[in-house]
């Protein structure tokens, strides 16, 4: 897609971190943005701010994980502004800890923003560009969804499960729909709020993940808030969200595909290819060791 100016661009998770500085980098570029997220106050607080910037913003609070919701923003692309021409379908949660421990409805929560809540977008958002004569997708994944590093595992499987979506949903669109473009966002660390996913958190789940730790606590073994710590050291040396802006913006103008952020991780999903086809164990690596 050459052309931005003019056009209609959705963006949730758009309240902070890489949908932020995705909402900025549009409105740069003048698009007018219908900015999604579940948290009210930074949602309203980004909008005023893009809307300072000269962006024509409108704001939808929205929980991903609900297809009503998702369906509501598509709606007011088309109410507000008339078409639709990019969506990025970045809201993304995180959590872990040993697979096995993991609270079920961790994994419901986990699974329904990051997993769910793409599935939703490209059913609401898919059909309102091709009605508006085409465009571009950008579904965020991660590299933990080409490569598995431990203790991620509901993250994992939600961001591998994005990873192979968008690589079917290429294939289809090149044969169907030829006008609409779709890439993969994996980055790498970047510096976000993703650790502190747990403030939009379900009070019920919370409470449920926190009986477990506490259940499985032992000396020597790595806790939530450890594990935690460790993530927050890697996000702080990670890229400024505005960069992964940048590489967003010109894969979509040059209608590339795979957008990996942090081209000195490309060795680890070499290395787990590898691996598998020469039959040796997965990796115990670390993404930032």
């Amino acid at each position: 897609m050459e052309q931005f100016d003019g056009k209609v661009a959705v963006v949730t998770g758009g309240a902070s971190g890489i949908g932020r500085a995705m909402a900025q980098a549009f409105v740069a570029k003048g698009m007018k943005v219908v900015l999604a997220d579940i948290e009210a106050g930074p949602l309203e607080d980004t909008a005023q701010a893009l809307r300072g910037d000269g962006g024509d913003v409108f704001a939808v609070t929205a929980d991903v994980s609900r297809a009503g919701d998702v369906e509501r923003i598509g709606e007011a692309a088309i109410d507000v502004f008339g078409a639709l021409h990019v969506a990025c379908n970045n809201a993304g949660v995180g959590g872990g800890g040993a697979t096995w421990e993991v609270d079920l409805s961790t994994w419901e929560w986990v699974l329904g923003v990051n997993l769910m809540g793409v599935v939703h977008g490209l059913r609401s958002f898919t059909p309102r560009i091709i009605d508006s004569g085409g465009g571009h997708i950008v579904n965020t994944a991660s590299m933990a969804g080409l490569t598995s590093p431990a203790f991620m595992s509901p993250y994992n499987v939600s961001k591998h499960a994005v990873v192979t979506m968008s690589e079917s949903m290429y294939v289809e669109l090149q044969m169907l729909h030829p006008e609409v473009g779709i890439s993969v966002l994996c980055p790498g660390w970047v510096r976000t709020r993703i650790a502190e996913s747990d403030r939009n958190q379900p009070d019920a789940v919370a409470a449920a993940q926190a009986a477990v730790d506490e259940a499985t606590a032992a000396p020597g073994r790595v806790s939530g808030e450890q594990l935690k710590g460790m993530i927050d050291a890697f996000v702080a040396e990670g890229l400024q969200p505005a960069a992964v802006a940048d590489m967003v913006v010109d894969a979509i103008e040059q209608r590339r595909f795979y957008i990996l952020t942090h081209p000195e991780w490309q060795s680890m999903v070499r290395d787990r290819v590898d691996r598998m086809l020469s039959g040796e164990d997965p990796s115990m690596a670390l993404p930032g060791n």
